[in-house]
């Protein structure tokens, strides 16, 4: 049976990565931290806390990198043993944001589909014309221009335990739970105060099952142990010792902070200007930077300040940058050294500019 540190992390200990060749942020001023470690990210997530959030930014199957298949047939092999530790660290509220080409993406859902992320939405980053101004060829390419990627929010099929042993999803579970009391399902209304809600909602079969609020769960919770057949194991509890309290049924789901006036086409030119890094030749540092603006945004949407973010794939380290801007502490790992070095002058010049007063955090 899963114990409460499976579903709750409040005592988890803190890791211990002295060992490991890495940068870490020191900078007071900073709302955030951020942990860069020079390392393949398998190695590393036994070790960091459980996050949050994971945005995965890695093989596109364009042979963009180093150990990046050359076509997307591959990725689904180069994914796997990330997806299924992903899913062995993952809290219920965890949010994994995957970036990558249409097909790519297409080719590596049934994997992470089999480690239990259930997919909630596919956002497409829109370019716009400009990204292909002056390099289409018309009589060759065969096809539309393509100016797109795609950034697709997964979410965990959480299951819970009952007392025979068995893993059941969130609505099943509601129902086993109600049923074990010997109670008629119409006194789940009296019992979150309510005329039908509850039988109509929170105990419905059907596609329009709803997630009880925390506090309606404390209801049905307190309700049933009172008047539910006597048991030892609790009526709505997910270690058998005391039933499911508010904070912890909040946290059975992922968070979401909804923003009014965004939907899932996302309009935001290609890389360019200040933002994009260059070298002293003006060549570009990183083929695939993504504006921090969409970083940021995907953050702030499915995580609280104080909130764990996990980037195994760093790159330029983008989603370090946005923690630290937006108080979230993240861990990002690069295997390539001449990418660990150039993440971690990134954040080295952020921290200055956070010093100095002088970072864009409207970004």
């Amino acid at each position: 049976m899963p114990s409460p540190r499976s579903l709750f992390t409040d005592d988890e200990a803190p890791p211990d990565l002295n060992a490991a060749p890495c940068y870490s942020t020191a900078c007071p001023a900073a709302p955030g931290t951020a942990r860069l470690d020079l390392a393949d990210a398998r190695a590393r997530y036994a070790d960091w806390p459980a996050p949050t959030v994971i945005v995965s930014d890695g093989a596109y199957g364009v042979g963009g990198f180093p150990g990046d298949p050359p076509t997307p047939a591959g990725l689904a092999e180069w994914y796997a043993p990330h997806a299924a530790a992903w899913a062995k660290r993952a809290l219920p509220e965890t949010t994994l944001w995957f970036w990558g080409t249409e097909v790519g993406w297409a080719t590596v859902h049934p994997v992470l589909a089999l480690h239990g992320w259930e997919y909630r939405a596919c956002h497409i980053w829109d370019k716009g014309i400009a990204h292909v101004a002056g390099n289409v060829n018309g009589k060759t390419i065969r096809r539309f221009p393509v100016v797109t990627e795609v950034c697709v929010q997964y979410v965990r099929d959480v299951r819970l335990p009952t007392p025979d042993g068995r893993m059941l999803s969130l609505r099943d579970w509601l129902r086993a739970e109600w049923e074990r009391t010997g109670l008629p399902f119409g006194q789940t209304n009296a019992a979150c105060g309510v005329r039908n809600a509850a039988t109509r909602k929170y105990f419905t079969k059907d596609h329009l099952w709803y997630f009880p609020p925390p506090d309606m769960m404390e209801r049905l919770a307190r309700y049933a142990n009172a008047h539910g057949a006597p048991t030892e194991w609790p009526y709505f509890s997910v270690d058998g010792r005391a039933a499911v309290t508010a904070a912890q049924w909040a946290r059975m789901r992922t968070k979401w902070h909804h923003a009014h006036g965004l939907t899932n086409v996302w309009s935001e030119p290609a890389m360019r200007g200040a933002e994009r890094l260059k070298d002293e030749r003006a060549k570009i540092l990183h083929g695939n930077q993504k504006p921090l603006r969409l970083i940021e945004r995907i953050i702030t949407a499915s995580s609280d300040p104080g909130d764990i973010v996990w980037e195994p794939f760093g790159g330029l380290c983008s989603a370090a940058v946005a923690s630290l801007r937006t108080g979230r502490h993240c861990y990002s790992a690069e295997l390539l050294s001449d990418y660990y070095a150039l993440a971690k002058a990134r954040l080295q010049q952020e921290q200055a500019l956070i010093m100095e007063g002088k970072a864009d955090y409207d970004v």
